[in-house]
């Protein structure tokens, strides 16, 4: 057991060094000529049929060319070889793995990837950038976009519902940076991020409440701070009944929902024809007769769409923003109304903004990858010409006996004021002296508001 472990250390090392290059490039040439003689034939081939015929060809290959490798390094060369001829290469693995959350490839020996929030560079790499663009255009085939000098940046979805983003020369000097963020297929449950630590029982209590009783919620963060997944999990409060339109520059989203309307925005052609933006849609979402409508980012002038939306009776829609924190969420709104060309004052904008927003969820990745809710903000109206808002509940982690560090959500004992969650706060006040309380929507919280609330969800 212990020689097969040690046989298995040194294949897995012999994978990463110059010599497997250069045998498995020599080995791929053989092969294109011998897929040359069979023609046609060969794309008709299922991956099974692929991979004995490289079996079979390799190990003819290696005994002409007396090549001095073992079983298991002709095995890994085999291998390498059908996943060169009928996947993605070197990278074909990391598609595969659930834990890989983001592939970020910088050039052809330079690779790193993204596992529970932490980046960290792996031995994984490419003949050269010829080889890495190959592979590139194979990913971007199923999809049908265009990438060359004249257009080297592209942008796009994958089949399996991730996001890939590629630039190439003369934009990027280091050779084709690719970044590829995947998406889980079955999106997180509000049960699996309280499981995982994300928010707590009374945080989950209340964003429950505050989705089916129809509050306007926006998602507020950073890159790669589990906006998305937030969002996701948010939409299984949304009753079955009600038709929910989603719209995305590149479709991210993936609700669990009866009756969802998925609309992405295109981006033009060549010759910047045929562009359909998000506010284009955002336009014509208010014709489809949506009870929500969820803005998968915004960054641009549907801001005053969305808005628009929200004032006139689409309530429980939601969106994510990029921002710091949900005072400069505010801030960022209003900016992106200045770029998109507001025609009115600027207390007209934040009377509109303190109506259509009613809650502000601040959502963060930790220096140790954990993904975890910072604040919860409500939007309470317009005081002195400034967007007033009140802190619900903000992340003060403790620290344990054992010098670790344990999340602790801190309530500051303030009720929501909106008019929609009058049920919520009717409960609260019935159980407030109590262990624990029902929101009224079907869901208990632990805790009695108003408590810290101590955590130990640590993955």
């Amino acid at each position: 057991m212990a020689k097969d472990i040690e046989f298995a250390d040194d294949a897995t090392s012999f994978a990463h060094t110059q010599q497997f290059q250069d045998i498995k490039n020599a080995a791929h040439e053989h092969l294109l000529t011998r897929i040359e003689e069979l023609g046609a034939e060969f794309g008709r081939w299922s991956r099974q049929a692929i991979q004995q015929f490289v079996d079979l060809e390799i190990d003819g290959f290696v005994r002409l060319r007396r090549i001095p490798l073992n079983e298991s390094e002709v095995r890994l060369v085999a291998q390498a070889l059908t996943k060169e001829l009928a996947g993605f290469g070197p990278i074909e693995d990391l598609l595969a793995d659930p834990a890989v959350e983001d592939i970020l490839i910088n050039g052809f020996d330079d690779v790193y990837v993204s596992r529970h929030g932490m980046l960290v560079k792996i031995p994984v790499r490419f003949a050269d950038n010829a080889h890495l663009l190959r592979i590139v255009r194979r990913i971007l085939a199923p999809i049908g976009r265009r990438l060359d000098e004249s257009n080297p940046m592209v942008d796009a979805r994958l089949p399996d519902g991730g996001r890939v983003n590629v630039v190439i020369e003369p934009l990027s000097l280091d050779g084709p940076v690719v970044s590829i963020r995947k998406f889980r297929r079955d999106p997180l449950r509000p049960d699996d991020l309280l499981a995982n630590g994300t928010f707590d029982q009374e945080i989950c209590a209340l964003l429950d409440a505050a989705v089916a009783a129809r509050c306007n919620v926006l998602v507020s963060g950073g890159t790669s701070s589990g906006k998305t997944s937030l969002l996701n999990a948010l939409a299984f409060f949304i009753p079955k009944h009600e038709r929910v339109v989603t719209i995305e520059d590149t479709a991210e989203l993936s609700l669990n929902h009866p009756h969802v309307v998925r609309l992405e925005s295109r981006p033009g052609g060549f010759d910047g024809a045929g562009v359909v933006s998000i506010r284009d849609l955002l336009r014509n979402t208010l014709r489809m007769r949506p009870d929500r409508i969820i803005v998968g980012e915004v960054r641009g002038g549907e801001v005053l769409e969305m808005l628009q939306a929200m004032n006139t009776g689409h309530d429980g829609s939601m969106g994510t923003v990029h921002a710091s924190s949900a005072r400069e969420c505010l801030y960022r709104l209003e900016m992106l109304a200045g770029f998109a060309g507001f025609q009115g004052t600027e207390s007209s904008l934040r009377r509109q903004i303190a109506n259509a927003i009613d809650f502000i969820v601040q959502i963060g990745r930790l220096s140790n990858g954990r993904r975890r809710i910072l604040s919860v903000t409500e939007v309470t109206g317009l005081s002195d010409n400034i967007v007033a808002t009140q802190e619900l509940y903000r992340y003060e982690p403790v620290v344990g006996d054992g010098g670790e560090e344990l999340d602790n959500w801190v309530s500051l004992g303030i009720h929501p004021s909106s008019p929609k969650l009058a049920k919520y706060r009717q409960a609260l006040g019935n159980d407030r002296d109590g262990d624990s309380f029902n929101d009224g929507f079907g869901r208990g919280g632990g805790g009695g508001f108003g408590r810290s609330s101590g955590g130990g969800f640590n993955v």
